[in-house]
């Protein structure tokens, strides 16, 4: 277990605990494993951990332990978690409505073309499986998303847009995502949810975390439109369900 992995110092709080070299859905349910880990046997000590594909940073208190401590703590978890099987975790899949072409996908047709495939079977494919959110990040709540489809695979923008809606979801060479602010980006754009993904006034800002699955499911522009009263009126809760990760 230990054999391709790395520790590194990270200022005086922080430690990079890093998990090989490769961009690996196995490798990144051990970086969301430890992180569960440490969080539950060291609240005392460790004041962040921040998930990525491949690694994980841990913040921790330098005054309550010594990093060469952490790092036989971290060792021994490691070892122990060997033993068990990544497919014995549970892994929560939140279902993402999504408004497919029109004015929210402008850019459907293109991926469509570009992919000489029809705009129907480029939103067949693209709902067709669940999407493991590897890490956040770029914007507060920006899922970088690993498993679509290399059928579906389309450049980004020669010139990126300015602005691009919240709630836009696009493609952008093989990976597929969702902005949750306004932003400018280059993405192509195929759809668009009504869901809010970053509420900073929220108890849980976030709809989805690091190493939960999301699952692309479209719906007509009349279902966008009420989905959109319900989520501002505060009457609609993303549907999420627990599977075996095998199963995701």
């Amino acid at each position: 277990m230990m054999q391709d992995i790395r520790m590194l110092k990270a200022g005086e709080q922080g430690l990079i605990v890093e998990f090989g070299t490769e961009i690996d859905p196995v490798i990144n349910a051990r970086v969301h494993r430890l992180a569960k880990t440490l969080k539950a046997k060291m609240p005392e000590y460790i004041q962040d951990v921040v998930p990525t594909y491949r690694s994980l940073m841990v913040y921790f208190d330098p005054l309550a332990i010594s990093r060469e401590t952490l790092q036989e703590n971290i060792a021994q978890y490691l070892d122990d978690l060997g033993s068990v099987s990544a497919a014995s975790d549970t892994a929560r899949i939140i279902t993402i409505p999504v408004s497919y072409g029109g004015e929210f996908g402008p850019d459907l047709e293109f991926v469509a073309k570009h992919n000489s495939i029809t705009e129907d079977e480029v939103v067949a494919i693209h709902t067709s499986i669940p999407y493991l959110v590897y890490m956040l990040g770029f914007a507060p709540g920006f899922p970088y998303l690993g498993g679509m489809s290399e059928r579906i695979a389309t450049p980004r923008l020669a010139s990126p847009r300015v602005k691009i809606p919240a709630g836009s979801v696009g493609i952008a060479g093989k990976q597929t995502g969702i902005y949750p602010l306004e932003s400018p980006g280059g993405w192509q754009l195929i759809g668009r949810t009504p869901l809010t993904l970053f509420d900073p006034l929220a108890e849980n800002p976030f709809v989805f975390a690091a190493g939960d699955y999301l699952q692309f499911n479209a719906i007509k522009m009349d279902e966008y439109a009420a989905l959109k009263e319900q989520v501002a009126s505060g009457n609609y809760a993303p549907v999420a369900r627990n599977v075996a990760r095998e199963e995701a």
